[in-house]
Order: structure tokens, then sequence, then C-alpha cells
């Protein structure tokens, strides 16, 4: 198992990442933004989690424009596997590797707490930790977590169980209540149709030790292990 943590101007989840996926046996190693390509031999690319050039002009845009990320294009084109967390989900959906777009919190504030989420699809490699309507806990931290999608899209997305996780109350229900950002039906998480691209605003690595308050992320890196190893 070989993967790879690109790093951006302004990350700053990089390490929180790269240190979780040691802990868990996904051997990283660190990618710069300004390299022409990947390590050879990957099985996991991460877009971690950070500001990347400071969050100016629109979140993911810059650095879905670095260089590296024509490679991290063509790798996830291939059937390669590509995890953006929070910052990491807005470069996803501006190069183009999941559809829909991040918008800015609909109460226009920056967001840091636990949220509570729904496994709404567990057949890819990213979720099959989980079992299909799981509950579990994960942080979220982010001023432009809202997703957006048009009606077509959404569609698209339900009918292909892209969905990978939803926000949702402390009932179980993906009620505006339990909605933290204005996101489109709750969505927290979505993949691309081959289900090899996960892009997601919560923070797994977060929540992967007892240490960091919460062990729910583990069970990603675990089945990435499990499936890719």
């Amino acid at each position: 198992m070989k993967s790879a943590v690109i790093v951006f101007p302004g990350s700053n989840c990089d390490r929180d990442v790269f240190t979780v996926m040691q802990a868990q046996g996904l051997n990283p190693v660190y990618a710069w933004h300004g390299d022409a390509a990947l390590p050879d031999d990957l099985d996991l690319v991460v877009l971690p989690g950070g500001f990347s050039y400071g969050d100016y002009l629109r979140c993911g845009a810059m650095a879905a424009r670095s260089p590296i990320m024509r490679d991290v294009i063509a790798y996830a084109n291939k059937g390669g596997h590509v995890l953006g967390i929070c910052n990491g989900f807005q470069i996803l959906t501006e190069s183009g590797l999941l559809p829909g777009t991040l918008m800015r919190n609909d109460h226009l504030k920056f967001n840091c707490m636990p949220t509570t989420l729904r496994v709404e699809a567990n057949d890819s490699a990213f979720t099959g930790g989980y079992g299909k309507g799981q509950i579990i806990t994960l942080p979220v931290a982010h001023a432009e977590g809202n997703y957006f999608a048009d009606d077509d899209t959404l569609k698209a997305l339900n009918d292909n169980a892209q969905v990978a996780l939803r926000y949702v109350d402390d009932a179980g229900k993906p009620s505006a209540r339990g909605n933290p950002n204005g996101t489109r039906e709750n969505i927290a998480g979505i993949t691309n149709k081959a289900k090899n691209v996960l892009g997601l605003m919560p923070h797994p690595e977060r929540f992967s030790d007892a240490a960091l308050g919460g062990t729910d992320g583990a069970p990603m890196f675990q089945s990435l292990l499990a499936r890719l190893n």
C-alpha cells in the first residue's frame, strides 16, 4: 500500500491526515502541488483540508489548476482512488472530477463543530467500513461547505447511489435542523459514478483517534487499506 498527500500553499490539514494515514498503515508520502507528476505506484491520493491559496478567489479554484492536478485527474480517470476532504472536496469539484460546487454557508459564518451523518452508500473503498444507514459523528470546519448542484445532477447522484454521506439530526433524519450550512438535500459527501473518487466536507482524520475525541473517521482509512492493499 502506498499513498500520497498533496500539499498546496495554505494547506493546514496535510500533516493531520498524513499522521492518521501513517498510523493506519497507508504508507503516505507528500507530493508538492507544483510537481509535474504524482509519485509512482500509488494506491491512493488524498487532497487534504485547509485553505489552499488562502481561500482567496473561489475555494479550490486555483488549486484545481496546480500542475500536479493534471496528473491527479489522469490518475482518477484511469481508476485510481482519490479522496478529497473539505478544501480537497472543493478542489475535486473545481477540477471536474466531481459534479456540483461548494458555496458560502447559508448563514455566512464559519462552521467548526461535530456533525451527525448518515452513511448513505457503503459500496465504495472509502465507505466499506461502515454499515449502510449507520449514524456517525465527524467534525466540520469550513466557511464554504454549502453543496449545490442543479436538479438533474442531484437526480443522477441519487439514482446512481453517489451520495455517500448526509447530515442528519438527532433522530437520524436529513432535516434542516441537522444541516450545518444549507447544502442541498443535506449532502455532506459524494462519489463519482465509478466510485473511485470521494469528496466530503467533514474531516475523518480529526475523529480517527480516541485522543482526538472520536474514532468514527478511522473506518474510512481502514476500509481503504483493506480494499486497496
